[in-house]
């Protein structure tokens, strides 16, 4: 993932700071406006206040941008102002934590991002757990394993790559620390880079019908581009399924009552998610809130039950 600071020194900058720039994960600079006092005095204090809400991204991690896009044009649509931030996962989680950006729509929670929730869990709050996300290493169907057990002395075959995602993912972490070690997989270079890599050199193998091991997860466009089948993991390295998970600072919910209420009845099945991850990959950059916009108007039974009680109660 692209950024003119290193992670370390990026974190490193965010934690010495009310105030800091942080490197986007597009490599343009956000600014965040950090302030003092409670999260019920400074609502909105990453975008002005009031119907103003920001919103942190996670470039390249297509559940996140999905959630988020969806959720700026629902909201654009009752009258406020949604500012999206692309930022990586450490900078999200302190500039939420620090009031310097509202929310973040897709922490995968009690799991995968258990490190960050653990460091900052006295200054957040959830606001919504809205669907389910599983992490796994997937191979193309061609492929002759059927679980990591079977990756065992055969990287040869697979390059001696595991090719992963972004080095500060909670996907990562679990890979060093977890399957790598319990599976004997120490023959196998985990590579570092970002999901749009990740990606691309999968679709590279599967043109060439070659061996490529991938960390991915569920639900995500790829299964439906391409045949691909999960990696069985017989003794839970990356855990139960998490919660997709929409995160705020302490008090957002008692700051913007009418948001939280509606995040509260967000609810979406792997289908539904997978579907509109699907249209906005196939429409590309650029084109996130016309996608958006259809894909709602198809879903509108879906979308207003989200919306009806508080509507109804305002």
């Amino acid at each position: 993932m692209p950024s003119t600071f290193s992670r370390r020194a990026l974190f490193g900058g965010l934690m010495a700071a009310g105030t800091a720039t942080v490197a986007a994960c597009s490599g343009q600079p956000a600014q965040f406006q950090g302030g003092s006092g409670s999260r019920a005095e400074n609502a909105g204090s990453g975008s002005g206040g009031g119907k103003n809400i920001s919103m942190a991204v996670v470039a390249g991690w297509d559940d996140a941008v999905a959630a988020s896009h969806l959720w700026k044009v629902l909201l654009e649509e009752r009258g406020y102002t949604v500012d999206l931030r692309d930022l990586d996962i450490a900078s999200t989680f302190t500039g939420v934590a620090n009031g310097q950006i509202d929310m973040y729509m897709d922490a995968w929670l009690p799991g995968v991002h258990k490190e960050y929730w653990d460091r900052f869990e006295d200054k957040l709050e959830i606001v919504s757990e809205w669907s389910k996300g599983t992490l796994m290493l997937a191979v193309p169907t061609y492929v002759d394993i059927d679980s990591i057990p079977d990756l065992k002395g055969r990287s040869s075959e697979f390059g001696g790559r595991i090719v992963g995602v972004e080095a500060g993912a909670g996907h990562m972490r679990l890979m060093r620390e977890e399957t790598i070690p319990t599976y004997d997989l120490d023959e196998y270079t985990l590579v570092e880079g970002s999901t749009p890599a990740m990606l691309a050199e999968l679709n590279s193998a599967i043109s060439r019908q070659q061996n490529i091991v991938v960390t991915l997860w569920s639900p995500h466009w790829a299964f439906g581009r391409w045949d691909l089948k999960e990696l069985a993991d017989p003794e839970l390295t990356f855990g139960e399924p998490d919660n997709h998970t929409a995160i705020a600072g302490k008090g957002f919910s008692e700051a913007q009552p009418e948001v939280a209420g509606w995040l509260k009845n967000f609810s979406m099945e792997d289908s539904d998610l997978s579907g509109l991850m699907s249209q906005m990959q196939e429409a590309g950059a650029g084109n996130e809130a016309t996608t958006v916009q259809k894909w709602a108007a198809e879903n509108k039974e879906l979308t207003d039950t989200w919306f009806e009680p508080a509507e109804a109660a305002a």
